[in-house]
């Protein structure tokens, strides 16, 4: 296995391993880009706040991606770090609120201590060498084991420091990240600018990674382990860093949303939280991490208007768009259009050999 020569920032950019490429493909993402830096000069607050939530959800959307799309490992794990970040954040943060930088401190805990626990999870399942079918139940029973622990933890004897873990009722009175005079919570310009510069962080630094060799050879563990294993590299390490980096990704997004919302229950490591992230990157082509961004907030945004329309029909929907996904579009709905976009864009001499294969007239 070789992967292409890509040694600079803009090569691996405009990488093979993601939609996308080209000055005019980098020329549109630049003005959305700035078009969303921009946007809360006219935006109201409460668009401000709404958007902050969708944007908040796709690095761990992303992270899925990732693992699931490029390193071939299916989890129901999200759920579980996002909850477990969310959690860790809020105790800390709260027992360090008179403590300046606490908000800080509190946020480099959450995310060292998810990456942490992830990786010690990921090293028994990838060095004990369990069954690629069998990765999938245990990330869901990692989830369901976090809701129902924390579904206990009603009563004063729950506390840490002086914080109250709150059973079903959840953490209430997070405090949002503070740096200085500025505050990162609600509908707070400073929340929505950080979670679009999250956002972009997260899939400019993938973009680059699946991309860089290491990328490829996450991608050549997907496709071939034995192969891989035989090239010399070690699996197995490859398989925990990227399960970690995938925990820490939903870390970032499980701080983000206490930040905006100051509060944190146990349904958001429940069934219904583990399953969202696999819709997110179903639906829009888990192979690319551009079409998970694109789905992550455009299903986020569907789910929040089914939930004000009767909430009862969120998930029965959101499972029928999966099925959907899955028997008509099964590289993803983002992915199957651009690659028809994209055929249908080149020159007839170069869709006439795929055209023959297919039985069709060129």
């Amino acid at each position: 296995m070789s992967a292409p020569g890509r040694s600079g920032i803009g090569s691996r950019l405009n990488g093979p391993q993601d939609l996308g490429r080209g000055g005019a493909f980098w020329i549109v993402f630049a003005v959305v880009a700035a078009g969303l830096l921009a946007f809360p000069i006219g935006g109201s607050p409460f668009l401000l706040s709404n958007l902050a939530n969708f944007f908040v959800y796709v690095p761990m959307g992303l992270g899925l991606a990732l693992l699931w799309g490029y390193g071939g490992i299916l989890s129901f794990g999200q759920g579980a770090f996002f909850g477990m970040s969310g959690y860790l954040y809020g105790i800390i943060a709260q027992n360090l609120a008179l403590t300046p930088g606490g908000s800080l401190i509190a946020v480099g805990g959450a995310i060292g201590v998810t990456v942490l626990v992830a990786a010690a999870f990921g090293y028994f399942m990838f060095y004990g060498e369990v069954s690629a079918w069998i990765i999938p139940l245990l990330t869901l029973v990692l989830s369901l084991i976090g809701e129902t622990f924390m579904g206990q933890t009603a009563g004063y004897q729950w506390r840490v420091g002086h914080v109250l873990l709150g059973g079903y009722n959840g953490m209430t009175g997070i405090p949002s990240i503070r740096v200085g005079p500025l505050e990162f919570g609600g509908a707070s310009v400073e929340l929505y600018l950080l979670s679009v510069v999250a956002m972009l962080l997260a899939y400019l630094g993938l973009r680059l990674l699946v991309n860089s060799h290491y990328g490829y050879v996450v991608v050549a563990v997907r496709d071939d382990v034995e192969r891989t294993r035989m090239l010399g590299y070690n699996v197995a390490l490859r398989q925990v860093q990227v399960f970690a980096l995938a925990a820490g990704l939903a870390a970032v997004s499980g701080i983000l949303y206490v930040s905006w919302g100051n509060y944190i229950n146990p349904s958001s490591m429940g069934l219904y939280a583990a399953t969202l992230p696999v819709i997110w990157t179903a639906v829009g082509g888990r192979t690319s991490l551009l079409a998970v961004a694109v789905s992550t907030v455009a299903l986020k945004w569907l789910a929040d208007a089914l939930a004000v329309r009767g909430g009862e029909y969120a998930f029965l929907i959101m499972g029928a768009l999966l099925l959907a996904t899955m028997l008509f579009f099964p590289a993803g709905i983002v992915v199957s259009l651009a690659r028809t976009w994209r055929r249908w864009r080149a020159p007839a001499a170069d869709r006439a050999p795929e055209a023959r294969e297919r039985g069709e007239p060129s």
